[in-house]
């Protein structure tokens, strides 16, 4: 006899929240309500070197959740939490050291919540009595505008800074989903559920972006954005955003920090997400830039910052500190000059014109001599049209 889907759906609920999520919605396998909103801002190009978003298959299954999965009937969207206490403002803002986002201070977050999709899912399909029921379960890997159906499943709203945000307990939170050919309760529709707060007139994310990189309310611009710099830009960092990245060598947090609801968030309960040490938040510069494979593999095992390699979390770190402009990092980055990686030699040559100095200089000189990568030529010789190259 099959389980009334009411039932059913309740219990799917109740399951998802034993395995740890915090948030739980059932929805009608649909697009994403804002999908104009998206292809206008790839459109507009404002995903930068993010190919992959404006891939032609990848903009149909958007378009279409038939094609992720044949038959799809039901979307089920989850939350997590991953909200740990900062530490001790006198390590964040010490530019000897650089920065972390919070959600890469503990275990990646993909190890702890596909697993528990996958299970979620083996779990419906036992329930259901439908055990070839295909499924399919993403944590931000699919072509699925996750914070725009977590938005439909009730989870909060869109704020100014384009994330979502839960207005009793902001925006520190995971998503993702599942979805199944099998029918399920759904939820109501937004417009069939109380109102809930929004921005008003604050702007205090947008003013606070280091880059300025919202160009307008709701809308990113994910070229001058520092978490697209430090981790989905491959390549140059352009030379006229260096400046304004601060210590950042992993994310950014800065439109989280300052967002008034996130005075109501909660840490988590989730013991993976937290840090084992002060320094998996804001580890010294000099550390990170004396990595070589082996030990950069070695510490991020089972870290997201593992996914950018070593020689992209270096080049962050050149950029760091050349902001520091302490010459205490000279003997860290003068190695750098002749590391195999261009980058990695083009970001320390940035660095230390930065810091300058005589030691400086004479690495800069020395290592003209036999570079031969015309791009780190024009940073050792640090030259100003080099901006206008690298765009």
């Amino acid at each position: 006899m099959a389980i009334p889907l009411e039932r059913l759906t309740g219990a799917l609920k109740q399951r998802a929240l034993e395995l740890g999520f915090n948030r739980v919605g059932v929805l009608r396998a649909a697009p994403a309500r804002r999908l104009d909103a998206y292809m206008r801002w790839i459109a507009e190009g404002k995903h930068g070197e993010m190919g992959y978003l404006a891939r032609p298959d990848r903009l149909d299954r958007r378009r279409d959740p038939n094609i992720i999965l044949p038959g799809v009937r039901s979307m089920v969207v989850v939350g997590l939490d991953y909200y740990t206490p900062p530490p001790p403002r006198t390590i964040t803002s010490d530019p000897s050291r650089g920065r972390i986002s919070n959600y890469a201070w503990g275990v990646d977050y993909h190890e702890i919540m596909t697993p528990r999709l996958e299970e979620l899912a083996g779990w419906l399909r036992r329930e259901s009595g439908e055990e070839s029921a295909s499924s399919r379960v993403y944590v931000d890997t699919g072509a699925i505008l996750e914070r725009d159906h977590g938005e439909t499943a009730g989870f909060g709203f869109t704020g100014k800074n384009t994330l979502l945000i839960d207005p009793r307990r902001g925006s520190w939170f995971f998503l993702g989903t599942l979805l199944t050919a099998l029918p399920l309760a759904y939820d109501p529709e937004p417009e069939e559920q109380p109102p809930v707060p929004g921005c008003g007139s604050c702007t205090r994310c947008l003013n606070a972006c280091p880059t300025a990189a919202f160009s307008q309310p709701y809308v990113l611009d994910a070229r001058r954005c520092i978490s697209y710099l430090t981790i989905e830009l491959k390549g140059w960092i352009p030379r006229e955003l260096r400046p304004l990245m601060g210590n950042w060598v992993y994310g950014c947090d800065v439109c989280q920090e300052v967002c008034p609801f996130n005075r109501f968030a909660r840490p988590t309960g989730e013991p993976a997400f937290y840090p084992v040490a002060p320094d998996v938040a804001a580890p010294p510069l000099l550390d990170i830039l004396g990595l070589d494979d082996e030990t950069f593999g070695r510490r991020f095992d089972r870290s997201p910052i593992k996914r950018i390699k070593r020689v992209r979390l270096v080049r962050n770190a050149c950029v760091a500190a050349g902001n520091w402009g302490s010459p205490a990092a000279v003997p860290a980055l003068l190695p750098l000059l002749a590391d195999a990686n261009p980058l990695v030699r083009g970001h320390a040559a940035w660095a230390l014109h930065r810091i300058g100095g005589s030691d400086a200089v004479a690495g800069l000189r020395s290592a003209l001599v036999n570079e031969s990568d015309d791009d780190v030529r024009r940073e050792l010789l640090d030259e100003p049209e080099f901006a206008d190259h690298q765009q």
